[in-house]
This record gives C-alpha cells, structure tokens and sequence, in this order.
C-alpha cells in the first residue's frame, strides 16, 4: 500500500485523522461483531453515562514498522488484560481479550498507509477506549457501552532527543487512597490535569505524585511510571496498589533482568531515598523512558548524578534495548511482537 504524503520526520504528538477505525456496541448483555467505519465522529446522548459520571477506561499502544520491513504491534494482549481489569472496577463489561487484539490488527492494517516508515522516528500510535453510552440520570452504571479504537501516526514525544527533566513533587493526589489509581480510568487524568497545568506555569516538565494515603512514598506521574537506578546499577520501581500498572514498565524489568543482567527490586519507595539515586527515568508507551535530571521538594532541589544534559547510562542502556526490540534490531521474548503485516 502507498504510503500517505506526510512528513513523517517532522510528526509532533498529535492528532491526526486516519481512514478507518473499529466500533463494537454493547446492548442487552451482549457486545455485536464489530466493524471498521469510516466516519470519525462519535454520537451519544446528551445524557450519557459517560457525559455525567465519566465512566470510561482507555488504552495506549503503538505500532512500529520494523529494520526488515514488517509491521507490528507490541504486548497488545497485556493491554487487553489491563482494559478488562479497568472495565470490572468501572461496572463496564469486559471486551473479550482475542477480540480485543484482533480489533487492534484490524485497525493498523486498515491504515497501513499511515504507518510511519522505520528510521524516521515516527509510529503509529492506537487508542482502545470504552464507554458508558445510553442516557442515565441517576448515578448507576450505563446499560449499553461502545469499544472503539482509532489510531494516529505520531512523532517522538520529545522532539530533539530526550533530555532530562526537571520536576516536582506535588501537593495534589493523582488517586484517592483504595480508590482507581491501579486502573486506567479517564477520571484519573481529570485528577491531574489542574497539576500539571500549573506544573507547567512554575517551570516543571512533570509532577512526582506521593502516596495519598501517607505522602511518604514515591508513587508515578500523571501519565507515567517511576524507575530509579541506584548507585551500584540496581533498577528500582515503586510498588503500590494505588500505581497504573505499565506494561513499558513491566517490560523494562523484564529487560533489566534477562537482558543486561541487572538485579532488580520492585517494592515501596520512600521519598526520602530519592536523594540516593543515580538516575531516574519516567517510563510510558509515548517515550518509552523519559530521564529525569532534577527533582524540586517545595524549594529544595534534588540533582540526580546522572546530570540535565542526557540519559543515565543505566536507563540508556534500558531504552535503547527495549526499542531494539519493538523495532526488530533485537530478538524479542516469545509473544512480545505481533506481525500484522
């Protein structure tokens, strides 16, 4: 298929609209066969379930086009467990996995043409998301949902190389202490959106969330997990149930260990480590790891050795293993790659 007439080196993470995108209904008990459509547009009730109470749960993956030419997705099946474990805590009724990863080929191949050509930095990038679509005015969960997913070529998140980030811990909780932190609810990112705005107006890149319950413990960002490297190469993710469990994050771990051989601890990290650290890195679908140079606690700054000009070379050694992977430069574990084309 003939690419599209795009500037695929100059992408910014953005959306763009793409020929065809997949819609499943729920209604009485029962999701229908699917389908590929054409139309972009999305149309519910004033009323719906997801307008008045946000039930709502999403899902980020990508599709890479590969050094030998091949396009695929990555570990698509762990974010078809994670949505189901999103869609119980919400009331919503499960997706079926198989259907879910057949969804998610089904749209990448519908727009090959939009699938960004290896070497230019560019992927595809999809987003699964389901919602409570029938009217409901009492507060209760909706009798009838829609799956849809849709996908969009995107840049690098970070355009230029990714440099070290500056940022703070935050007065604000990212979730309520047993409430929705371990799922990926669209409420969640509502919770961190005034954070991050003003994150931003004081100069920060990001925001480091704390537990809720305590604030003693390193949690995750609005939109990422926490890896930390200690000062004698050990790789360290903080564990909570309150903390969206990655599936960047779970393949790095992966990747420490059975790849560069590197002792692992995933466990509560308290705050008061941090200043113990020798890198730190941000880990999500979007940047893969996004290194983390200075920590700022309400005035004090915490500098990690690894420095503000450019990755750890621990966390350098992760992100360029595990993109060697998705991109074919590197045997993957078994099950990690789907070729769909």
């Amino acid at each position: 298929m003939e690419k599209k007439n795009i500037d695929w080196g100059n992408l910014g993470f953005a959306y763009m609209e793409t020929d065809k995108r997949y819609v499943s209904n729920y209604k009485n008990g029962e999701w229908d066969e699917g389908a590929l459509i054409s139309d972009a547009a999305v149309t519910i009730s004033e009323c719906a379930c997801v307008l008045q109470y946000a039930q709502t749960c999403f899902e980020g993956l990508k599709a890479y086009t590969t050094e030998d030419g091949h396009i695929v997705t990555f570990r698509s099946d762990l974010n078809a467990e994670r949505m189901v474990s999103s869609a119980k805590r919400l009331e919503m009724p499960v997706f079926p996995k198989e259907r879910f990863v057949d969804a998610v080929a089904k749209v990448v191949e519908a727009n090959e043409a939009y699938v960004p050509p290896f070497g230019s930095g560019a992927t595809l990038y999809l987003r699964p998301y389901m919602f409570g679509s029938n009217a409901v005015i009492g507060v209760k969960p909706a009798d009838e949902f829609q799956f849809r997913i849709f996908c969009t070529p995107v840049g690098p998140y970070f355009k230029g190389g990714a440099k070290p980030l500056t940022i703070r811990v935050s007065d604000f909780d990212r979730a309520a202490p047993c409430g929705t932190g371990d799922i990926k609810a669209g409420l969640n990112y509502a919770m961190s959106l005034h954070a991050i705005v003003s994150a931003h107006q004081e100069g920060y890149d990001e925001n480091m969330y704390l537990d809720p319950k305590t604030r003693t413990k390193v949690e995750e960002t609005g939109g990422a997990n926490f890896l930390f490297v200690t000062k004698d190469n050990k790789v360290v993710t903080p564990k909570s149930d309150s903390i969206l469990p990655s599936i960047t994050r779970r393949s790095l771990i992966y990747v420490a260990k059975e790849y560069l051989g590197l002792e692992v601890e995933e466990r509560e990290v308290f705050f008061d480590e941090v200043k113990d650290f020798a890198e730190c890195g941000l880990c999500g679908t979007a940047a893969v790891i996004s290194p983390v140079g200075k920590i700022v606690d309400h005035g004090r700054e915490i500098c990690l050795p690894s420095g503000m000009t450019e990755m750890g070379t621990v966390t350098k050694k992760l992100y360029d293993t595990l993109t060697g992977i998705q991109m074919g430069r590197i045997e993957a574990p078994e099950g990690w790659i789907k070729i769909i084309k």
